[in-house]
């Protein structure tokens, strides 16, 4: 930790820090012309730059020098730099994508001399410089296209590849920190997060890193539709030195999401909402006293530990703020168990004692041919249709595969997960991303907001590989399926299973700095039952290694392709049905905690034909040497007694509005004619 960075976490351990109010309100009331913006320097430019505010960092260098003079006066501990559009991606509204470098460095540089100079004037309030990284003026999420859900008019890559010369600027003009501030879809938040990554490894080093997102309305949510908890599990794995909200809310509404996040959160906590909602003229009613009453009350209740103003506030606000938290002991942060936290648009946590968790396998083109027939036909709505069944019938995480022969993989692995984002009844839950090709689970990854689950990185092609692609994982903020896999081929006895899962580990936690409640181990479910004598153990292999896995390897989950355990009964439902059941049934015993599983092919164990039971479960624990010939005798007797799936359609009885409603946002289209008419 460098000294300013510890310097910051001393001061941040004391007491609460205020950051800076509005630059653009600050600016804004300089009421400035369009030659004010040009300067000398850009007077002949071939383009409007009125309203270009990053810009005045070269133009106007006093105007800004004196917008921080004036934050400093009235308490700030922290300034944030002018530098909130200044990326490639929205300089490219003002025709100035090449002045990106210089307008971030010019930027920092302006605030680390105003901060360096408060600091020097009073040497026991030192002042810190936050350069900022705004979230552009596009999404990376949401279609601009009403007509096209699947478009993007920006990609992951482009906003990493825009961060990441914003990033460089920031940091050659001084910045103390980063901050990844204003955050209206996690998407682009994460592709900036994964630049920061990428600028600290490369250049060997490490500032602290603050996030703050924004809820728009009072939904509770992101624009791109996150609740606090799921966009923090998207974020986390930067570990940063705080998570946070400001704009878009006054601190009124805004004070539950900081509470929630306050709540989920064990890092430091920032919020800098906005002076009230805007008034008809786009101006902002609330005074500081008015803002300072409702920051102190946050204070005392223990919610903060960086605080400040956003749209409409200015040097009166943070010193109104600065007097109402001062004295007024920072938050200190939970501690919290350690879990697997994943998210769709909305969390999903798994802990130690969780119930068992479903991964839907049918959007699976190797695992369902009606799937693969759908994606190869090009039948995105119909693709789309099975998800969410699978998230009706209970899937808490789907399972997307597009690994097919006659498929660009990438490329339909992309349309899919785009069209998904636009359907929030689906992208409410986790996806896990499940390929053979790692171009495809990379392009899979640029593609969720959420925190989603790799299927899978193994050792096949030896330590260095794993390891390269575990840090990548972790950088995109994935979770990891790691097949018990290594240089000698898949692990299908019990000492294979955990000896390749104890080195995978340790490798992960102990070389790439993994977290163990991320990792989720597949120690292979094969089939059984294949009069193969060989294969007599592999079910029971599976469960006992399980227990070792639970027992030895803290934190760590384990998952697996259920279906895989009774292919030898293919085509006969009502066995598979009864060997899925009893399977879990040990399984889960033992601790498998999740499971790639088709809802439809699972009953309820006690409610068993108890001699099908039996039967299976000799084979399963591998109780007689007949088991298998026994089972297979047994199951001609049973053949076609799978239970009947009903479609439930009570909601047709519903009136026609009613049905209507329900239709839409469950995405029905089979009575949507009749229902108008």
């Amino acid at each position: 930790m460098s000294n300013r960075a510890a310097l910051l976490r001393s001061q941040l351990a004391q007491r609460i820090l205020i950051i800076d109010g509005a630059m653009g309100t600050m600016i804004q009331s300089c009421k400035l012309t369009e030659a004010d913006f040009r300067g000398t320097r850009f007077a002949d430019f071939a383009h409007d730059l009125k309203g270009n505010n990053d810009l005045l960092s070269l133009t106007q260098p006093h105007i800004i020098r004196e917008i921080h003079n004036r934050y400093l006066a009235a308490g700030a501990d922290i300034l944030e730099t002018n530098s909130f559009n200044a990326t490639a991606i929205s300089m490219a509204d003002y025709h100035m994508e090449h002045l990106v470098p210089e307008l971030n460095s010019a930027a920092a540089r302006l605030a680390r001399e105003a901060a360096d100079e408060a600091t020097a004037q009073n040497p026991d309030k030192p002042r810190f410089v936050a350069g900022v990284l705004g979230p552009t003026s596009r999404t990376a999420t949401l279609s601009p296209d009403v007509n096209d859900p699947g478009f993007r008019n920006v990609t992951f890559e482009q906003l990493r590849a825009a961060y990441l010369e914003a990033i460089d600027g920031l940091v050659k003009g001084g910045v103390d920190i980063l901050i990844v501030e204003t955050i209206f879809d996690t998407l682009n938040a994460k592709a900036a997060l994964f630049a920061i990554e990428e600028y600290f490894e490369a250049h060997s080093l490490r500032l602290p890193v603050m996030v703050s997102g924004t809820i728009t309305d009072a939904s509770g949510r992101t624009l791109s539709g996150q609740t606090g908890e799921a966009f923090w599990n998207s974020v986390r794995h930067a570990r940063p030195l705080s998570i946070g909200f400001n704009c878009a809310l006054g601190p009124d509404l805004l004070r539950q999401y900081v509470e929630e996040l306050s709540n989920k959160a064990d890092v430091l906590i920032s919020a800098y909402p906005n002076a009230g909602l805007p008034n008809a003229f786009g101006e902002y009613d609330m005074d500081g006293a008015e803002m300072a009453v409702h920051i102190g009350e946050w204070a005392r209740a223990g919610l903060l530990n960086i605080v400040g103003g956003c749209c409409g506030t200015t040097p009166a606000h943070i010193a109104a703020i600065a007097q109402a938290v001062e004295g007024v002991s920072p938050r200190v942060p939970p501690t919290l168990e350690p879990a697997l936290r994943l998210s769709g648009l909305e969390p999903f946590n798994v802990g130690r004692d969780s119930l068992f968790v479903n991964v839907g396998e049918r959007t699976n083109v190797t695992g369902s041919k009606a799937f693969a027939r759908m994606i190869l036909e090009g039948r995105y709505d119909d693709a789309l249709s099975v998800a969410r069944q699978q998230v009706e019938n209970g899937a808490q995480v789907i399972d997307i595969n597009m690994d097919e022969g006659m498929l660009d993989a990438e490329a339909a692995m992309v349309r899919f997960l785009l069209l998904i984002a636009s359907e929030p009844d689906i992208a409410r839950v986790p996806i896990m991303l499940d390929s053979s090709k790692w171009s495809v689970i990379e392009a899979g990854l640029r593609c969720i907001q959420g925190k989603g689950i790799v299927n899978s990185i193994s050792m096949k092609e030896g330590e260095a590989e794993f390891i390269e692609r575990a840090r990548l994982c972790r950088r995109y903020g994935a979770a990891v399926i790691v097949m018990a896999f290594d240089e000698a081929g898949q692990a299908d006895t019990y000492a294979r299973k955990t000896e390749i899962c104890a080195r995978a580990y340790k490798l992960l936690t102990e070389t790439v700095g993994f977290p163990a409640e991320d990792i989720i181990f597949d120690p292979n479910i094969f089939a059984i039952a294949t009069g193969i004598e060989e294969h007599a153990s592999y079910a029971v292999d599976f469960i006992e290694a399980t227990r070792w896995i639970r027992q030895n390897l803290p934190h760590a989950h384990v998952s697996g392709g259920v279906s895989n355990v009774s292919f030898s009964f293919r085509g006969n439902d009502a066995v598979r049905e009864a060997i899925h059941t009893a399977f879990l049934y040990h399984a889960i015993q033992a601790g498998m905690d999740m499971g790639i599983v088709n809802a439809g092919q699972l009953g309820v164990y006690a409610n068993l034909d108890p001699e099908l039971k039996e039967r299976v479960e000799d084979v399963l624990l591998n109780r007689r040497a007949d088991s298998t010939e026994r089972l297979v005798t047994f199951a001609e007797n049973v053949k076609g007694g799978a239970r009947e799936k009903v479609e439930d359609l009570s909601w047709r009885q519903l009136p026609v509005n009613e049905r209507i409603s329900h239709a839409l946002v469950q995405g029905i289209t089979q009575f949507i004619v009749e229902d108008t008419e």
